[in-house]
């Protein structure tokens, strides 16, 4: 059997594509932990996160054995805009099946500072505007989106982030530089108010 550690990423999937088992357990070994940090980052639950992490590949498997793996970046940020999407999918499901009865609150319930008017609006506001940013990432080339999420929502300094995508601090930098530049164009273009 071939030692696959020297493909690229490419290479596997196509090799997986074509049938080769042992090519996804590679790609499998090589991002297991990274996607799974970030799942567990967002989540913040381990048994959630460990749900998602095999829906993430589960649809991966899906996506390369049905030929729809385009490759227009690197393989782990394909595998995170899976993951994401799908955390934001269960999250909205999740979301509008809750039913609020009055059995779910004590009578000192309403006098919670957090359900006051302004701490409400705050709070729909703050979401309303991640939601934005969130949807505007996906306008990003991939390389930026990357950053920008290992910046913001792994909070890795740039060191970590050139160590972990295998490239230079200046290079994650001048990344971060454009994505920012992209995303306040992106705003322009689309009249988006990010309000707060």
């Amino acid at each position: 059997m071939k030692n696959l550690s020297t493909n690229t990423d490419y290479e596997l999937v196509k090799l997986y594509e074509n049938g080769n088992d042992n090519a996804f357990d590679e790609l499998l070994q090589r991002h297991q932990n990274y996607v799974y940090s970030y799942i567990l980052f967002l989540v913040k639950d381990e048994e959630r996160a460990n749900d998602i992490f095999q829906e993430t590949f589960t649809r991966a498997i899906i996506a390369i054995r049905g030929h729809k793996y385009q490759s227009t970046g690197k393989f782990s940020a394909w595998l995170i805009r899976i993951a994401h999407n799908f955390i934001i999918d269960t999250t909205r499901e999740t979301e509008s099946g809750k039913i609020v009865t009055q059995d779910n609150f004590s009578p000192n319930i309403l006098n919670d500072i957090r359900l006051s008017e302004g701490a409400v609006e705050t709070n729909i506001i703050e979401r309303q505007n991640a939601d934005r940013i969130r949807k505007m990432l996906d306008y990003l080339p991939d390389v930026q989106r990357e950053v920008v999420l290992l910046r913001f929502y792994e909070d890795l300094s740039f060191k970590e982030i050139a160590e972990k995508t295998g490239v230079s601090i200046n290079t994650s930098l001048g990344r971060m530089r454009y994505a920012l530049i992209n995303l306040r164009r992106l705003v322009q273009q689309y009249n988006i108010a990010l309000v707060g």
